[in-house]
């Protein structure tokens, strides 16, 4: 894809994504629209056949259902079932419905624990395939998410690639504020990971940033943080805790759609 085709694509995942959330009157927009351009960078453009995904903040499930909707795994009649009663598309992913979805996700701090588990059985099976992780820096709070770090790094699991979606917000404040900075380079790095920080909405970082930890074979799992932007896209919900939780109104809705195309279609 060149500039303008990644450019519209950014712009026509997010217009579907508000349009599920908007038909729901949900929540859990504002988390979505930050981490999807990772998604994107990751699922979409990076992951190969044989590899795994994992959701680990699973309350942005729409993002994960909109981009496996863009792969072909998820048809444009299923989508539409988002939230409704008997979907197989719940608000948090649920598992044995799709093959891009393994696992059930939504208490956050199991999804590295399960992508680990998952590249060390890669390395078990001498298998090529690359385990990546999804997670939210306010899950980096965890003492899960800890305790299997301190796994990968003993298993030299290089065949990991966490990518951690950093908006700087956590369900009740600024992340800073309530355990400090968990989700930071410096400590992830100490500890073992090989850490590449890049601008979580531009997939030419992105892109740089997966191929580089790729190629590097140095039993060191891997780890791409992405400063991103809480609702990136949306004026009124960027940077805006209360759109970890409120839905649209029609009139939200028709501004968050106008704002949208003007960005990425103009």
């Amino acid at each position: 894809m060149n500039t303008i085709e990644i450019h519209k694509l950014q712009g026509s995942l997010r217009l579907r994504l508000i349009e599920l959330y908007h038909k729901a009157n949900a929540g859990h927009i504002g988390c979505s629209l930050s981490c999807i351009d990772l998604m994107i960078g990751s699922l979409i453009q990076h992951k190969k056949p044989e590899d795994s995904f994992i959701l680990s903040k699973g309350h942005a499930a729409a993002a994960l259902y909109v981009c496996l909707n863009f792969t072909g795994e998820i048809s444009d009649e299923e989508l539409q079932s988002f939230y409704k009663n008997g979907t197989k598309l719940p608000a948090h992913p649920s598992a044995g419905h799709f093959k891009g979805i393994p696992f059930a996700l939504g208490s956050l701090g199991h999804g590295l624990p399960i992508a680990c588990g998952i590249a060390k059985a890669g390395k078990i099976q001498k298998s090529n395939a690359l385990s990546y992780v999804l997670m939210s820096d306010g899950e980096t709070n965890e003492g899960t998410t800890w305790e299997a770090a301190h796994f990968a790094v003993q298993n030299k699991l290089d065949n990991l690639l966490v990518l951690i979606d950093k908006n700087g917000l956590q369900a009740f404040g600024n992340t800073k504020d309530i355990l400090g900075d968990t989700a930071s380079g410096e400590l992830m790095s100490a500890i073992g990971f090989e850490v590449l920080t890049v601008n979580g909405h531009n997939l030419e970082e992105i892109a740089n940033g997966i191929e580089n930890l790729k190629s590097s074979k140095n039993g060191k799992p891997k780890m791409v943080i992405g400063n991103t932007i809480k609702g990136k896209g949306i004026s009124y919900m960027e940077n805006k805790m209360e759109w970890h939780y409120l839905p649209m109104t029609e009139e939200l809705y028709a501004k968050a759609k106008k704002e949208l195309k003007s960005t990425y279609f103009a």
